[in-house]
């Protein structure tokens, strides 16, 4: 059988699929960005004989467990805890009252009072 034919064949089973029976078997998991196909979406059936895998530990959720950092500097700067994984320094100016979010890596900082 011709190379052609071999795909076409396949191409036509893939169109025969009840895509209803294959939203059974894959359970579509709601990812960090909200992401949540619906049921009679194409992109389904790459999960056919396995599982959608989703961190459920999102990211916002592990910063925020993070205390804010106080400080007395009016401006400092962020690396993310180690500098040799990558994140750039990014500096923050403090001098408004609450916290300031790093841009980068969602650290926060507080201008602590020095009175």
């Amino acid at each position: 059988m011709s190379a052609v034919r071999l795909g076409l064949t396949k191409v036509n089973k893939l169109q025969r699929l009840n895509i209803h029976h294959i939203r059974g078997l894959a359970s579509d998991k709601v990812t960090h960005t909200g992401q949540q196909w619906e049921d009679n979406d194409y992109r389904l059936t790459r999960f056919v004989d396995k599982e959608k895998l989703v961190n459920q530990q999102f990211a916002i959720e592990l910063i925020n467990k993070v205390p804010p950092t106080p400080r007395k500097e009016r401006v400092v700067w962020c690396d993310g805890g180690n500098e040799h994984l990558g994140h750039p320094r990014v500096y923050i100016n403090l001098d408004k009252p609450g916290n300031h979010t790093c841009g980068y890596c969602g650290l926060r900082f507080y201008k602590e009072d020095c009175h």
